[in-house]
């Protein structure tokens, strides 16, 4: 049982990282999710989407490229404004 244990977590371990997904942002606004990360040849960029079919994008349309994981952190929040305080509450905080 111990035996098996051992090279199953391993497994485990190495096929978590196989399937990386990137975010591709583009110069008009739009995100492009891809299963793998673009490989440029020449001018365009070549990627897979969820389904496995390859697309291919324009050089100077990709604004940027990052992890899918980096991409949902970076995005702004909304502005929250603070509440005003009154003079005479001040002296609570």
């Amino acid at each position: 049982m111990k035996i098996l244990v051992l090279p199953l977590l391993i497994g485990l371990l190495a096929l978590s990282g196989c399937a990386s997904h990137y975010v591709m942002k583009l110069t008009n606004g739009a995100e492009i999710t891809t299963v793998g990360k673009p490989r440029l040849k020449g001018n365009t960029y070549c990627f897979k989407d969820a389904k496995g079919q390859e697309h291919f994008v324009s050089r100077g349309r990709v604004h940027q490229i990052e992890p899918a994981s980096l991409a949902n952190e970076n995005k702004p929040r909304p502005f929250q404004q603070q509440k005003k305080r009154k003079w005479y509450l001040l002296w609570l905080a």
